[in-house]
């Protein structure tokens, strides 16, 4: 049987030692394990916070750090981000996104900059963003530009743009490539004359530069640079063929995990190359990353509720899997795990086990597809033990297939100092059925 194309890659790696997870997530971790059944994440803000100050500190003053909120929108995540020496603003994609990093920033005395992005935004979407007091909204084909002007000369407003482009070559490549290839993101570099062209002929719109996404999983800080000034470059060079006041360039994200062990990203080497760049006069250049400030900031634990043999192929079967956590069913590298022991166990029940073997991890879905990891050596697995995955506050509660099944959907704790109390994720909410007579 051949495997689905979104199952979890191939590790043949050794599960980490359970000491790789701090204290007070392993304490909070065993005391969710003797209350009930673990499909959950555990937040320390703290350490992501910590990423956005460092990185705030390495860029030069001509960049602004802006938080993909799409990566992890947890309310005490937003607030650690937003905290002194943390980001300048939040990149949103949705009405809810621009309402939760708004109040971030509020809450922190800070001014609620946003800067939007996406596909498919609806009239309805883009009203919101405007209402949020959006400070760029980044266009993404003519009709998107149609939609925007009529809202703007409807409100009597002007609407600061910037155009996403899909360049026809990349500079960089990083894990994920989203441009130099087709893709539903942005417009076409062939096609940046006419759309530039059609945006100044538009009542309301003020066309400020433009947003280029072009690379993810980048950890080299030289080429992430280098991509940096090219962007920077292209920006200047288009503005001036087709008569853009320049004032805005996004460069977006694209800065690396190191999910493997693999050698991290070095900001401060990024601050060292950026520093050695200067962009025109009057543009403020954007970053936007997401996956980088808070990949480490998060851990997801599924507790095992059972062991088997299959053919040839040993499972420990999960409490959650892509259920909670659906991040490691569409990389294409495997994600660390290891096994959290757990002791408590109801007396009279027998308690299977592995030990010394590769594993695969699945969860509790009706699918082959629930699968979080496949051919980690453990040294020993039992049913009631944790499998525990590092670096998952990034892409986790919000990715994940929470509805499927309507199991309990995957809590979200927060670690301080001293440890909080457990707090439950809100429900996920299923719409009623509309009944047509």
């Amino acid at each position: 049987m051949l495997l689905p194309p979104s199952a979890a890659a191939s590790g043949c790696a050794h599960a980490l030692s359970p000491t790789v997870l701090p204290g007070a997530v392993r304490d909070l971790l065993h005391a969710r394990a003797r209350t009930a059944t673990v499909s959950g994440y555990v937040y320390d803000p703290r350490v992501a916070a910590d990423r956005a100050r460092s990185l705030r500190a390495a860029l030069p003053p001509w960049a602004a750090l802006f938080y993909a909120a799409k990566a992890n929108g947890c309310p005490e995540v937003l607030a650690a981000l937003a905290g002194p020496g943390g980001v300048d603003g939040f990149e949103v994609a949705s009405a809810a996104e621009a309402a939760a990093g708004r109040a971030a920033l509020l809450a922190a005395g800070r001014p609620p900059r946003l800067v939007a992005a996406g596909p498919a935004k609806t009239t309805a979407l883009l009203a919101a963003l405007l209402d949020a007091g959006t400070e760029v909204l980044h266009a993404e084909s003519p009709l998107e530009l149609a939609r925007l002007s009529a809202l703007a000369v409807a409100r009597g407003e002007t609407v600061r743009v910037g155009l996403r482009v899909n360049p026809a070559a990349v500079a960089v490549r990083g894990t994920l490539t989203m441009g130099g290839r087709a893709a539903p993101f942005g417009v076409p570099e062939a096609d940046v004359p006419a759309v530039l062209a059609l945006a100044r002929s538009l009542p309301g719109l003020d066309v400020a530069g433009f947003h280029v996404h072009a690379v993810c999983g980048n950890r080299d800080a030289r080429a992430h640079a280098a991509y940096v000034a090219w962007c920077l470059d292209w920006a200047a060079r288009t503005a001036r063929e087709h008569r853009v006041d320049l004032r805005w360039v996004d460069v977006g994200g694209g800065l690396g995990v190191a999910y493997g062990g693999e050698a991290p990203l070095d900001v401060d080497a990024l601050g060292e190359e950026l520093h050695r760049l200067t962009p025109p006069a009057g543009v403020q250049v954007a970053l936007e990353p997401g996956r980088w400030l808070v990949a480490d900031c998060g851990w997801y634990a599924a507790e095992v509720v059972d062991v088997k043999r299959s053919s040839g192929t040993a499972y420990v079967l999960v409490r959650g899997g892509i259920g909670g956590f659906a991040l490691p069913g569409t990389e294409d590298f495997p994600l660390p795990l290891t096994v959290l022991p757990v002791e408590d166990w109801p007396p009279g029940l027998p308690r299977p086990e592995l030990r010394g073997t590769a594993v695969t991890v699945a969860g509790e879905l009706c699918t082959p597809e629930d699968v979080l990891a496949r051919d980690v050596v453990v040294d020993r697995v039992r049913a009631g033990d944790l499998v525990v995955f590092p670096r998952a506050g990034a892409y986790g509660w919000e990715f994940a297939l929470q509805a499927f099944l309507g199991h309990p959907p995957a809590t979200r704790d927060v670690v301080a100092a001293p440890v909080t109390g457990v707090r439950p994720a809100p429900p996920v909410p299923v719409p009623a059925l509309e009944v047509v007579p």
